[in-house]
């Protein structure tokens, strides 16, 4: 598998408090790849840390295959673009202007790219408004915009959602989406709006006090949160032999409980269980979400 960034054992500290404790992860190319963690767990520090606004205290990552000590990482940013905490748009200038100043900054050559870009994330028709004017999420969206100059093919967001209204959330969403799927860009996001992310990561990494605790894709998650019903009963074992028999998948919990995954039919189960002297104590339809997937993951606690 080919991977657009990589860390190895990256530690950030501030004074003598680790940010970023032996971080270790890794971006698959293609892939929007949601960064979770509670707040203060070091998801922004490591984000600044990959654009090269700050320099970790030990460990190494890399960005398309260079590593963040040689000289040529530059050429790797430039493939990347980056909305950190706030976009960085100058208020008192209209979209295109913002997109024209970000031009000169990187030194593109031309202005040809700007109108695709803005209507691309659905500003075309802002004409002279200024920054100042625009919604929060119009502010947003001409972030990514400014993240888009220069064509990069890696698109590093932190909580690009953070206080948007609900449709604000939905053209954020479906511009990731886009940006994604059509023009092939890596997006690396970070978000504790945790429902929404499901929506669009195809990999996630969990993070707690500056350590990466798992990393995993959004189908080998999917398969975890999995509905399924949750069943006690007074004899697991006689309960394993008829689902086993029936060609049910289950897993055993513990000597009274366990999971059932896929359809059944509850009468015939409890008929086949009394047939083997096996009653059912309690059964319910269990769906464990991100949230709780994460909150079990880190023993508790505020995700952000």
């Amino acid at each position: 598998m080919d991977y657009v960034l990589k860390t190895n054992a990256i530690c950030k500290k501030y004074h003598g408090s680790k940010a970023l404790d032996n971080l270790t992860m890794n971006v698959p190319k293609g892939a929007i790849y949601g960064l979770v963690g509670k707040n203060g767990a070091g998801k922004t520090t490591l984000i600044r840390l990959i654009c090269g606004l700050q320099e970790p205290t030990s460990g190494e990552y890399s960005i398309y295959g260079r590593k963040n000590t040689k000289k040529d990482i530059i050429k790797s940013r430039r493939r990347m673009g980056a909305v950190v905490e706030t976009p960085a748009i100058y208020m008192d200038m209209n979209a295109e202007d913002n997109l024209k100043q970000q031009c000169l900054i990187l030194g593109v050559p031309t202005y040809d790219s700007i109108p695709d870009i803005l209507k691309l994330v659905g500003l075309e028709n802002t004409g002279k408004k200024k920054a100042r004017n625009f919604s929060l999420g119009m502010k947003q969206r001409l972030g990514i915009a400014v993240a888009l100059v220069g064509n990069p093919d890696f698109l590093v967001l932190d909580e690009p959602i953070n206080g948007l209204d609900p449709q604000g959330i939905i053209e954020i969403r479906e511009l990731i989406l886009k940006l994604n799927r059509e023009h092939q860009i890596t997006v690396l996001i970070s978000s504790h709006i945790l429902d929404e992310l499901s929506r669009l990561a195809t990999h996630y990494g969990f993070i707690d006090s500056g350590r990466m605790i798992k990393e995993i894709s959004a189908e080998e998650l999917a398969n975890i949160c999995r509905k399924c019903i949750h069943i006690e009963v007074t004899d697991v074992k006689v309960l394993a032999r008829v689902l086993d028999e029936n060609k049910i998948p289950y897993d055993i919990l513990s000597e009274r409980e366990a999971n059932i995954y896929g359809k059944i039919n509850l009468t015939q189960l409890v008929f086949s269980l009394n047939k083997e002297g096996c009653e059912i104590i309690s059964s319910h339809e269990q769906d464990e979400s991100l949230e709780n997937y994460f909150i079990n993951l880190i023993g508790g606690g505020q995700n952000g």
